[in-house]
């Protein structure tokens, strides 16, 4: 009969130790899981979104405003080689798994899925280790097998990218834009000389100015009838998920005090009927997340910021510019 006991309760001190540790490693990743819906809070969510037609895998000019460069799509419909108006009407595969195909996709969730298995049977890679040291083996797992998939994808991407969508992006497309500012438009709108395939006009830099501010209205009002007005339907397929997501962790996003501080026409050109516009802004914004229920503040703050980002704006006959992509500058 003591033996009994002091089994049983070998077993109790066992599993509060287990709960334990539970609780302070999620404690310890709370506020990283934070961190990352903080920065990545406004509209589009801190990813590289959408198409820019034929040119969807070339990337963009730099401009005074970006100088740098600008990330690959994380999310787009368009296949490689195919311009806006022949992409892929099904949604392009998202999360951790989708951008490398079915090889890439199969080959690391058969490693994370070995992993998890492993965990459960007392193997895996760090097998043999129990208790703190189990789990935090498996987040171990968790972050090697994230690296190696973004390692996976960008080779993967690069190796099938087709030379020819670069030619045609390149295809006239003409001198780099320079900076010629422009008052009148928050901190002005450089652009490109009139050489440039497709002439913007000013009455085109106020609408991209406008519609800077509007997306981030409607995103902010959950309007999602209203970015249908603003954006491609691919946009706002992307807007939806974003926002259900917002709901499924029971915040919204409000963005705010949005003004352009800068901005530089990267290019312009015309696809069959569709113009297009990709353009750099520079501009400021307060950027919070906010409790549904209670109002409180849980990622940003009531301070303002700013960002910069590369919007790619599409137009067809008779029609007004629509966002068409966004992308985040390195």
């Amino acid at each position: 009969m003591p033996g009994i006991w002091e089994t049983n309760m070998n077993f109790s001190q066992r599993s509060r130790s287990l709960f334990k540790t539970i609780a302070v490693v999620l404690a310890l990743a709370l506020p990283t899981a934070l961190a990352i819906s903080s920065a990545d809070a406004r509209v589009g969510g801190g990813m590289s979104s959408g198409s820019r037609g034929s040119r969807t895998y070339s990337a963009p000019p730099s401009t005074t405003t970006a100088p740098g460069s600008t990330s690959q799509f994380n999310r787009t419909y368009t296949q490689p080689g195919a311009g806006m108006n022949s992409a892929a009407a099904a949604p392009a595969r998202g999360g951790l798994f989708g951008r490398a195909g079915g090889f890439m996709g199969g080959l690391a969730a058969g490693f994370l899925g070995a992993g998890l298995l492993g965990m459960l049977f007392g193997g895996g890679l760090f097998g043999g280790l129990g208790g703190l040291s189990s789990i935090i083996g498996l987040i171990i797992q968790i972050v090697l097998v994230v690296l190696v998939v973004r390692l996976a994808m960008s080779w993967w991407q690069r190796r099938h990218t087709p030379q020819a969508a670069y030619a045609n992006a390149d295809a006239g497309a003409g001198p780099g834009p320079q900076a010629n500012n422009r008052g009148g438009l928050g901190g002005g709108f450089g652009f490109g000389a009139n050489n440039a395939p497709l002439e913007i006009k000013p009455d085109d830099y106020e609408a991209f100015e406008r519609l800077l501010g509007d997306v981030q209205s409607a995103w902010s009002n959950e309007d999602v009838a209203k970015l249908h007005t603003l954006a491609t339907p691919e946009m706002v397929s992307y807007f939806e998920q974003d926002l259900g997501q917002n709901r499924a962790r029971n915040v919204v996003n409000k963005v705010s005090d949005v003004k352009l501080l800068q901005g530089d026409l990267a290019e312009s050109w015309r696809e069959g009927e569709t113009d297009y516009a990709t353009v750099a802004l520079r501009f400021a914004l307060t950027d919070k997340t906010l409790d549904r229920n209670t109002g409180a503040i849980v990622a940003g703050s009531e301070q303002p910021g700013e960002a910069t980002e590369v919007w790619t704006f599409a137009r067809r006959p008779g029609g007004a510019w629509e966002l068409s992509a966004i992308q985040q500058t390195n």
